[in-house]
């Protein structure tokens, strides 16, 4: 979700872009495009929609439907990232001036333009992408739903985490709906899982923006545990994810490339918690992406390892 990273989640269902602010632009097409491009925030965009792919596959999807899926969903969570902008624009103006909307590179009317064809598109990509499209739109509905509401309700609240741990549990969720039309039992554990995963990557990405946040005021996560205890809970969390996936592949019998996978996963979420202790913004910032990107290995090699049929 920023993924719902945005996701929100996951963009999220994390929903904050990746690239590094700058001072004020030039106002070239290039640049201009290169602003339209990060306000979609492009990293956790991408790789939700790679999740969602890579289990599409997995689930025994065909390469057309798994491309179209994952497409659909970027272009879902980019909706929300732009959004996400929009909402944050006079806030930026202070705190972030270099990104598109604050910088000038992109006007607020573009981006709500953006916003409004991100998730027509990605809707529309979800009902052609197979025969099980009805099911596929309702789920991006509800992807959009909780994006959007992180962007307008819970983002600037202590709640801020919520729509983190409702979206990403969505990812494998969408993938594996659209490419059978229906959610084996095997999720049973694997949903539980991606709540907590998802309220991990939240206190992650509000730790990125800790700094900013307590001085405009604004209330996360983050700033109302404190940094010791908003890393302490994001470190708890993830290690019972990690835990989890691991256990289940070496109790069901996982062979040795699923476990493989856990490891290397378990060894990039560590790495993120590790760069993550720092109070610098930037190593934070890069920090919950080492995150996000550990976990969507973990989910793909615990989805290796687990039995699909539904």
């Amino acid at each position: 979700m920023d993924g719902l990273a945005s996701s929100s989640t996951w963009s999220r269902t994390s929903t904050r872009s990746s690239t590094s602010d700058a001072a004020a632009p030039s106002r070239g097409p290039v640049h201009v495009l290169a602003g339209l491009v990060r306000l979609t925030h492009p990293f956790p965009s991408l790789l939700d929609g790679f999740v969602v792919a890579a289990v599409a596959l997995i689930a025994g999807a065909d390469a057309g439907t798994a491309v179209a899926l994952g497409v659909s969903m970027t272009a879902l969570q980019a909706s929300i990232g732009t959004l996400n902008d929009i909402v944050d624009a006079p806030r930026d103006l202070g705190a972030k001036p270099g990104k598109p909307i604050p910088a000038g590179l992109v006007s607020r009317d573009a981006a709500r333009v953006v916003t409004i064809i991100g998730g027509g598109v990605g809707l529309l990509l979800g009902w052609l992408a197979g025969p099980f499209g009805t099911a596929v739109v309702l789920l991006g509905i509800l992807v959009l739903t909780i994006g959007y509401g992180y962007d307008l309700r819970f983002k600037e609240t202590a709640w801020s985490w919520l729509p983190f741990a409702v979206g990403i549990p969505l990812l494998p969720v969408y993938g594996c709906v659209g490419a059978t039309g229906a959610v084996p039992a095997s999720f049973g554990v694997l949903i539980p899982a991606a709540v907590i995963a998802g309220a991990a990557l939240a206190v992650a990405n509000a730790r990125a923006d800790e700094a900013r946040d307590r001085a405009s005021g604004t209330v996360s996560v983050a700033t109302r545990l404190g940094s010791p205890w908003s890393w302490r809970v994001d470190a708890a969390l993830s290690s019972v994810v990690v835990a989890v996936a691991i256990a289940t592949l070496f109790s069901g019998g996982a062979g040795p490339v699923p476990l493989a996978a856990a490891l290397v996963a378990a060894v990039i979420v560590a790495a993120g918690l590790v760069v993550g202790r720092s109070d610098d913004a930037g190593r934070r910032e890069r920090a919950w992406e080492l995150q996000a990107v550990g976990v969507a290995i973990l989910a793909a090699a615990w989805l290796m390892g687990a039995p699909l049929a539904a």
